[in-house]
């Protein structure tokens, strides 16, 4: 009989202490409104407020807040005070780590097309898009200007990220660049080059499969003149392998990317497309932290102001 009290005191216990960890209704009320309003929330968003669990500050709980919108679920851990009047968000950043180091070793550059030296200290890594404006200008900083400037200080190296929904031939130009780069990475910048300088030339087609057609001349154009094997690049146009770009895409979307160009100098993420200047400070900046020297730069440019991304 004693026994059995002491089952159900002791579940009495569990069941109270369940209750005091959860977050009363009052207050998860008062939580989704605040959050709602801080974060501009949208109104189809929906947000959920975890168990209550112990915290290393004192005087407060920690707590994690789920919002969900659609099929985007978030987790966010917050701070709420012992007497239920403060709600506080703070962002753990690990000194003992290098989170730009983190950043690219999550980028696959193996086999890609590099300009530049391929042993330097700073890598600037280019998520681009053939059919992005943007991505046109940001390459037109970027070569030949900057490409001489620093000569073998810096590695240049581009990744696919087609923007599908509003450039309709992104992608197949992507790939075709790609059948040139398995062969020969000169050929890979050439077709670059030419893309980023004269994108109306495909655009102005009068449909999709006119675009496809006139970009397959092209890449074909460039294996002709770099003496490529004609009949192994015919092959890889035609199958419009689309794996390595999805791959690069996959990719892209897992450290952040959103939107073109968005470039990593040694991890730095830099969106948009920058001016020389922008991109010297840059450079420089991650050339010093690498102990390397700074090239001599040219006298500033009139217009230094950034370029926005396309989305």
């Amino acid at each position: 009989m004693i026994s059995i009290r002491r089952c159900i005191l002791m579940l009495s216990l569990v069941c109270l202490g369940c209750a005091a960890q959860s977050v009363s209704t009052g207050v998860n009320q008062r939580i989704d409104r605040q959050v709602r309003h801080y974060y501009h929330l949208s109104p189809n968003a929906h947000l959920s407020v975890g168990s209550l669990r112990a915290s290393e500050f004192p005087g407060y709980d920690a707590v994690t807040i789920t919002i969900q919108n659609g099929e985007h679920r978030q987790d966010f851990d917050f701070l709420l005070s012992k007497d239920s009047k403060t709600l506080i968000r703070m962002t753990r950043l690990d000194l003992s780590k290098d989170p730009y180091a983190d950043l690219m070793k999550k980028i696959d550059v193996s086999g890609r097309p590099v300009r530049g030296n391929k042993e330097a200290k700073v890598v600037v890594v280019n998520f681009d898009d053939f059919e992005c404006p943007y991505c046109s200008k940001m390459h037109q900083v970027l070569f030949p200007e900057l490409l001489k400037e620093y000569g073998d200080r810096v590695e240049f190296v581009y990744k696919d990220y087609p923007l599908v929904e509003i450039h309709p031939w992104a992608t197949h130009a992507a790939v075709d660049a790609n059948c040139l780069a398995a062969q020969n990475s000169d050929a890979y910048w050439d077709f670059a080059d030419f893309i980023h300088a004269n994108q109306r030339e495909v655009t102005s087609q009068k449909d999709h499969a006119s675009q496809f057609t006139e970009l397959d001349k092209l890449v074909t154009e460039q294996g002709q003149k770099h003496n490529l094997d004609m009949g192994k690049l015919q092959s890889c146009i035609k199958a419009q392998n689309e794996d390595a770009v999805k791959a690069s895409m996959r990719e892209g979307d897992a450290i952040g990317v959103n939107a073109t160009p968005t470039l990593f100098v040694n991890g730095q993420e830099l969106d948009g497309a920058f001016s020389a200047d922008e991109m010297r400070g840059a450079l420089d900046r991650a050339l010093q932290d690498a102990g390397v020297a700074v090239p001599a730069h040219p006298a500033a440019a009139a217009d230094s102001s950034p370029q926005a991304p396309s989305k």
